[in-house]
Protein backbone atom coordinates (compact mmCIF):
# COMPACT_ATOMS: atom_id res chain seq x y z
CA UNK A 1 0.00 0.00 0.00
CA UNK A 2 0.90 3.46 -1.14
CA UNK A 3 0.45 6.30 1.39
CA UNK A 4 1.43 10.00 0.52
CA UNK A 5 0.94 13.29 1.59
CA UNK A 6 -0.47 15.35 -0.74
CA UNK A 7 -0.38 18.83 0.50
CA UNK A 8 2.02 19.84 -2.04
CA UNK A 9 1.61 20.32 -5.81
CA UNK A 10 4.48 18.10 -6.87
CA UNK A 11 3.68 15.31 -4.19
CA UNK A 12 0.00 15.40 -5.46
CA UNK A 13 1.10 14.95 -8.68
CA UNK A 14 3.43 11.79 -7.53
CA UNK A 15 0.08 10.61 -5.46
CA UNK A 16 -2.38 10.37 -8.45
CA UNK A 17 -0.04 8.66 -10.28
CA UNK A 18 1.28 6.14 -7.57
CA UNK A 19 -0.81 6.36 -4.55
CA UNK A 20 -3.89 4.26 -3.06
CA UNK A 21 -4.16 7.06 -0.52
CA UNK A 22 -3.78 10.77 -0.46
CA UNK A 23 -3.31 12.43 2.88
CA UNK A 24 -4.64 16.16 2.17
CA UNK A 25 -4.38 18.36 5.37
CA UNK A 26 -6.38 20.98 4.42
CA UNK A 27 -7.65 24.45 6.17
CA UNK A 28 -11.18 24.19 4.90
CA UNK A 29 -13.70 21.87 3.30
CA UNK A 30 -13.84 23.73 0.26
CA UNK A 31 -9.52 23.71 0.19
CA UNK A 32 -10.14 20.16 0.71
CA UNK A 33 -12.11 19.87 -2.34
CA UNK A 34 -9.98 21.52 -4.76
CA UNK A 35 -6.88 19.31 -3.69
CA UNK A 36 -9.67 15.92 -4.42
CA UNK A 37 -10.70 17.75 -7.20
CA UNK A 38 -6.91 18.07 -8.54
CA UNK A 39 -6.24 14.52 -7.85
CA UNK A 40 -8.77 12.74 -9.83
CA UNK A 41 -8.11 14.75 -12.40
CA UNK A 42 -3.98 14.41 -12.34
CA UNK A 43 -5.15 10.49 -11.66
CA UNK A 44 -7.43 10.42 -14.89
CA UNK A 45 -4.74 12.25 -16.86
CA UNK A 46 -2.00 9.28 -15.88
CA UNK A 47 -4.11 6.42 -16.62
CA UNK A 48 -6.04 5.69 -13.48
CA UNK A 49 -9.58 6.85 -13.45
CA UNK A 50 -10.89 3.75 -12.91
CA UNK A 51 -7.65 3.47 -9.43
CA UNK A 52 -7.69 6.91 -8.14
CA UNK A 53 -5.94 7.41 -4.88
CA UNK A 54 -8.46 8.12 -1.63
CA UNK A 55 -8.75 11.66 0.05
CA UNK A 56 -7.90 11.10 3.03
CA UNK A 57 -8.12 14.63 5.64
CA UNK A 58 -5.75 14.95 7.98
CA UNK A 59 -6.70 17.36 10.81
CA UNK A 60 -4.65 17.78 13.71
CA UNK A 61 -6.92 16.92 16.88
CA UNK A 62 -6.22 17.60 20.26
CA UNK A 63 -9.48 16.50 22.16
CA UNK A 64 -10.51 17.98 25.60
CA UNK A 65 -11.51 16.34 28.94
CA UNK A 66 -13.32 13.41 28.14
CA UNK A 67 -15.91 14.26 30.71
CA UNK A 68 -16.61 16.75 28.66
CA UNK A 69 -16.98 14.63 25.59
CA UNK A 70 -19.80 15.74 23.95
CA UNK A 71 -19.75 18.99 24.29
CA UNK A 72 -18.69 21.44 21.34
CA UNK A 73 -15.50 23.37 22.22
CA UNK A 74 -14.74 22.65 25.27
CA UNK A 75 -11.13 23.79 26.21
CA UNK A 76 -10.32 25.72 23.07
CA UNK A 77 -12.88 26.91 21.46
CA UNK A 78 -12.81 24.27 18.34
CA UNK A 79 -10.96 24.38 15.32
CA UNK A 80 -8.24 26.52 14.87
CA UNK A 81 -6.57 27.51 10.99
CA UNK A 82 -2.89 26.79 10.42
CA UNK A 83 -0.75 26.06 8.12
CA UNK A 84 -0.76 22.64 8.18
CA UNK A 85 -4.62 23.05 8.23
CA UNK A 86 -7.19 22.79 10.78
CA UNK A 87 -6.16 21.82 14.29
CA UNK A 88 -9.10 21.29 16.96
CA UNK A 89 -8.67 21.96 20.59
CA UNK A 90 -12.04 21.34 21.57
CA UNK A 91 -14.10 18.69 22.65
CA UNK A 92 -14.12 15.33 21.50
CA UNK A 93 -17.63 16.33 19.39
CA UNK A 94 -15.58 19.23 17.40
CA UNK A 95 -13.52 16.91 14.98
CA UNK A 96 -16.85 14.94 14.57
CA UNK A 97 -18.72 17.48 13.41
CA UNK A 98 -16.03 18.57 10.97
CA UNK A 99 -15.57 14.65 9.61
CA UNK A 100 -19.58 14.84 9.04
CA UNK A 101 -19.54 18.35 7.53
CA UNK A 102 -16.64 17.35 5.39
CA UNK A 103 -18.39 13.93 4.93
CA UNK A 104 -21.83 15.51 3.60
CA UNK A 105 -19.63 17.88 1.37
CA UNK A 106 -18.48 14.88 -0.11
CA UNK A 107 -14.74 16.92 0.19
CA UNK A 108 -13.06 13.89 1.83
CA UNK A 109 -12.66 9.96 1.26
CA UNK A 110 -11.84 9.61 4.46
CA UNK A 111 -9.74 10.76 7.49
CA UNK A 112 -6.43 10.13 9.04
CA UNK A 113 -6.69 11.57 12.44
CA UNK A 114 -3.21 12.88 13.58
CA UNK A 115 -3.33 13.45 17.63
CA UNK A 116 -1.61 16.67 18.40
CA UNK A 117 -0.07 14.31 21.77
CA UNK A 118 -0.72 11.08 21.07
CA UNK A 119 -0.18 9.92 24.87
CA UNK A 120 -2.72 12.10 25.68
CA UNK A 121 -4.81 12.56 22.82
CA UNK A 122 -5.62 9.07 20.98
CA UNK A 123 -7.35 6.87 23.72
CA UNK A 124 -9.91 10.17 23.79
CA UNK A 125 -10.19 10.20 20.03
CA UNK A 126 -11.08 6.35 20.00
CA UNK A 127 -13.23 5.93 23.26
CA UNK A 128 -15.13 9.74 22.41
CA UNK A 129 -14.80 11.09 18.69
CA UNK A 130 -14.76 7.37 17.27
CA UNK A 131 -17.58 6.99 20.00
CA UNK A 132 -19.49 9.99 18.42
CA UNK A 133 -19.04 9.30 14.75
CA UNK A 134 -20.09 5.65 15.16
CA UNK A 135 -23.30 7.01 16.96
CA UNK A 136 -24.02 8.98 13.43
CA UNK A 137 -23.30 5.76 11.11
CA UNK A 138 -20.16 7.71 10.05
CA UNK A 139 -17.45 5.12 11.26
CA UNK A 140 -17.82 1.37 11.06
CA UNK A 141 -18.27 -0.49 14.32
CA UNK A 142 -16.42 -3.73 13.39
CA UNK A 143 -14.10 -4.39 10.52
CA UNK A 144 -15.03 -7.03 7.89
CA UNK A 145 -11.51 -7.16 6.07
CA UNK A 146 -8.37 -8.53 7.14
CA UNK A 147 -6.43 -5.95 5.80
CA UNK A 148 -5.63 -1.96 5.69
CA UNK A 149 -6.06 -2.73 1.91
CA UNK A 150 -9.37 -4.93 2.43
CA UNK A 151 -10.67 -2.06 5.03
CA UNK A 152 -10.24 0.60 2.32
CA UNK A 153 -11.88 -1.11 0.12
CA UNK A 154 -8.71 -0.92 -2.45
CA UNK A 155 -7.89 -3.38 -5.41
CA UNK A 156 -4.59 -5.99 -4.86
CA UNK A 157 -2.31 -4.36 -7.14
CA UNK A 158 -0.81 -7.10 -9.99
CA UNK A 159 2.10 -8.74 -8.60
CA UNK A 160 5.44 -7.12 -10.60
CA UNK A 161 6.14 -10.88 -12.11
CA UNK A 162 2.11 -10.84 -13.43
CA UNK A 163 2.00 -11.30 -17.42
CA UNK A 164 0.12 -9.26 -18.54
CA UNK A 165 -0.94 -10.01 -21.86
CA UNK A 166 -0.95 -13.13 -24.00
CA UNK A 167 0.98 -16.59 -23.13
CA UNK A 168 4.11 -16.39 -21.60
CA UNK A 169 7.54 -17.91 -24.16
Amino acid sequence: MCVVDATEAPARRAAARYADVALMRAASSAQAGAVRGQLRADAAESGRAGRRPAGAGQPACGPGRRRAGGQRGHGGGGPRPTARGPRYRGGPADPAELIAAWHQDGTADGFHLVPTEPRRDLERLVNATVALLQHRGLFRTFCAGSTLREHLGLARPAGRCAVTGGAAS
